[in-house]
């Protein structure tokens, strides 16, 4: 299922999950066993953190190499046909495709019932297959360890040699279901160039509900010179960089579909730091790129490139 390469990599490479989420919406509560209700929005797309990613970077005109796996069913063909305009390289899985429904509810929060699917088998093998030596600056954003288990033994070692092959290694740890092993994650921000979570994760990691305090352990274990990102929600996100805090404010807005919301962001803020952005300039491109693609249902619409104009103009592409 690989696509045709162009003549050079694109810049920004993802290594992550892909599945097929179904959002049905909007819930005022859960239902009664039994019986049924009628939804009143649904969209059927590709979906996990890697494809979100992926998808926002071809929304905002970043070029976009996305490496990941598919089951060997009918929504695995279906799933790689998603990707137009995009570089995938997609490992076909002895298995059924990773599925997700997603049930918003009226007061913006939502829940997932996820299968285990294909993301048990993306390989070590296959991303260092396609993961290709760079001598340009290039990011290559790793996504969702947590729900690759065949990988995740070796992501400290898959960042690692990223890192050896000329890329800037940013991470996106997402939320672990099983809950938080700190030793674990301490592991893999060594490696990490730009480290992408939320308030909750950090506290998480950190093990501390004050989140100065948070912050301030996870830059010790992060590379020197790294970048640590915290998403706070419609309130923006705030990024410290070399001993310097920046903050980048944004308006709450009553969108009904948040999923994906982070992996928007991390898309814009990528884009905007491989075109020579600062961080001030990433953590709004970032904010941005998240404030116009999550108003819009269903999100197919979205066509290439529209929303180029969330990256810095005066930063060339």
């Amino acid at each position: 299922m690989d696509t045709a390469r162009p003549l050079s990599h694109p810049p920004l490479s993802i290594v992550g999950d892909v599945g097929v989420d179904l959002v049905l919406g909007s819930l005022t509560g859960w239902p009664q066993l039994g019986t049924e209700l009628l939804m009143p929005r649904s969209e059927l797309r590709p979906g996990g953190s890697g494809a979100n990613a992926a998808l926002a970077a071809r929304h905002i005109g970043q070029r976009a190499h996305l490496i990941s796996a598919v089951g060997n069913d009918h929504f695995g063909q279906w799933l790689a046909e998603q990707f137009a305009g995009i570089e995938t390289d997609l490992e076909i899985c002895d298995i059924e495709t990773t599925i997700s429904v997603g049930l918003m509810h009226t007061c913006g929060e939502r829940n997932f019932f996820t299968t285990h699917g294909h993301l048990q088998r993306l390989s070590a093998e296959h991303v260092l297959k396609h993961l290709q030596p760079t001598e340009v600056p290039a990011i290559a954003l790793f996504t969702a360890p947590f729900l690759l288990t065949d990988l995740r033994p070796r992501y400290a070692a898959l960042m690692a040699e990223a890192g050896r092959r000329g890329y800037r290694v940013a991470l996106d740890t997402g939320w672990p279901p099983e809950g938080w092993n700190r030793e674990e994650v301490m592991s893999w921000l060594p490696h990490c160039d730009h480290l992408l979570i939320n308030e909750l994760e950090a506290q998480s990691i950190a093990g501390t509900e004050d989140l100065d305090d948070a912050l301030a352990l996870i830059g010790r274990a992060l590379k020197p010179g790294a970048n640590l990102i915290v998403k706070i929600g419609a309130r923006g996100a705030l990024g410290l960089e070399a001993g310097g805090r920046v903050q980048h404010l944004t308006e709450p807005a009553d969108i009904f579909d948040t999923i994906g919301a982070g992996d928007a962001f991390n898309a814009g803020y990528l884009a905007a730091r491989i075109r020579g952005g600062d961080l001030a300039e990433g953590l709004a491109a970032g904010c941005r790129t998240a404030g116009a693609i999550l108003p819009r249902f269903p999100r197919r619409t979205i066509r290439a490139g529209e929303f180029a104009d969330c990256l810095p103009s005066n930063v060339p592409a």
